[in-house]
């Protein structure tokens, strides 16, 4: 009788052992699928956040418009010839120039055409037969009082797309009365920069060949432009000497 005891007890502990091994599988299978759910639902997140910043990218959308930094600078102009030739730091040899912070002080070549009036007339952005430039080369070219020379970047810049710049005078000569005139370089224009230096003083102000004159701005658009200068074939478009106005068109 105590023999029967037994083996039924010996069974039903038995069973209550299998139950219970087969309750913890279920369980550890169950929190095994959920958890591969978990991680499936990570992936697809994951995977969705990265092909929205792709598209983002590729449609131009998404995007803020912003000043570049000297990190994007410096990548693009030694990944893709953005400015050529280029500096990656502040050079303080004379009038400055360079990579800054959030722009690049250019400088201007050897080569002027210092602008003399000839005679009696207006200024006419139209009409520019009257204008009459006198060619000069040097390390240092002398602007008559109230007058203005034309001067060329040692730079040649490439714009990117969906980029345009702000072209402006360095505080060292804008103190001594010296200014340049404030221009954009707009989407794929690219080329030597053509610059307009003015001498406001009833002095003559000299300019220093190869040394800094004016700093450019890169703004980042928040999408590219329908049209771009290369698209419309600028007039001023891949410039290689000192260009003057040119007529309508």
């Amino acid at each position: 009788m105590n023999c029967v005891r037994l083996s039924v007890r010996a069974r039903k502990a038995s069973k209550a052992s299998k139950a219970s091994k087969a309750s913890k599988a279920s369980k550890a299978s169950k929190a095994s699928k959920e958890a591969e759910k978990l991680r499936s639902k990570k992936q697809d997140s994951l995977i969705t956040v990265t092909d929205l910043r792709a598209r983002a990218s590729n449609a131009g959308e998404g995007r803020k418009m912003g000043v570049k930094s000297d990190r994007w600078i410096r990548r693009m102009a030694l990944e893709c010839g953005m400015i050529e030739p280029f500096e990656e730091k502040q050079v303080r040899a004379g009038i400055s120039y360079g990579l800054s912070s959030y722009g690049y002080d250019f400088r201007i070549g050897r080569k002027f055409k210092i602008h003399e009036p000839a005679g009696a007339g207006v200024m006419d952005p139209k009409e520019f037969g009257h204008l009459n430039f006198r060619d000069f080369e040097g390390d240092v070219c002398e602007i008559p009082p109230g007058s203005y020379v034309l001067a060329q970047t040692v730079e040649y810049f490439r714009i990117p797309r969906d980029v345009i710049t702000i072209c402006t005078g360095k505080s060292t000569y804008a103190r001594c009365g010296v200014y340049i005139h404030v221009t954009p370089f707009e989407p794929e224009w690219e080329g030597f920069a053509t610059i307009a230096i003015s001498n406001a003083t009833p002095l003559p102000a000299r300019i220093y060949a190869g040394e800094g004159i004016g700093q450019i701005l890169f703004l980042g658009a928040e999408e590219s432009c329908a049209v771009s200068y290369a698209d419309k074939k600028g007039k001023y478009q891949a410039q290689k000497e000192i260009t003057v106005a040119k007529g309508n068109g």
